[in-house]
């Protein structure tokens, strides 16, 4: 992360999703860490290109994004990209936390977006990947 944004992905194929968790995000999460600066996906492909060409600080991906889940997707980045970033997916349902487990996710978020919740998550992670670079 430079000290001046933490580059975030957000893969959703609803729009209004994509939207949601910008908002929630707004600026900046926390005092402490830089300013966001949001990169939307609404496709696996598009997902995977952009990991690929450039380095991001957290990922969030809809677990409920169709044809391709971010549960799937999830797992997949985590055995294909070297070092991956940090992972918060959003689930319909907090009963799929165990599959959250299977797909190696940092984190889980409920639907609909809480504005309270989410960036407070996504600062943890965000400070998590900080002090791993630092060690």
């Amino acid at each position: 992360m430079s000290d001046q944004t933490a580059k975030v992905l957000v893969y959703s194929d609803d729009r209004t999703v994509r939207d949601q968790v910008r908002l929630a995000l707004g600026p900046k999460v926390a005092a402490d860490l830089p300013e966001i600066e949001v990169f939307e996906t609404a496709t696996q492909p598009a997902v995977l290109t952009a990991v690929e060409a450039s380095r991001f600080d957290l990922l969030v991906l809809d677990a409920e994004a169709v044809p391709s889940g971010g549960m799937g997707l999830c797992h997949q980045l985590k055995d294909e990209i070297p070092d991956c970033p940090p992972v918060l997916l959003l689930v319909a349902r907090l009963a799929d936390g165990w599959l959250a487990t299977w797909s190696r996710a940092d984190a889980v978020s409920p639907y609909p977006v809480d504005p309270q919740r989410l960036p407070a998550q996504v600062a943890d992670l965000l400070r998590s990947r900080t002090n791993a670079e630092a060690v």
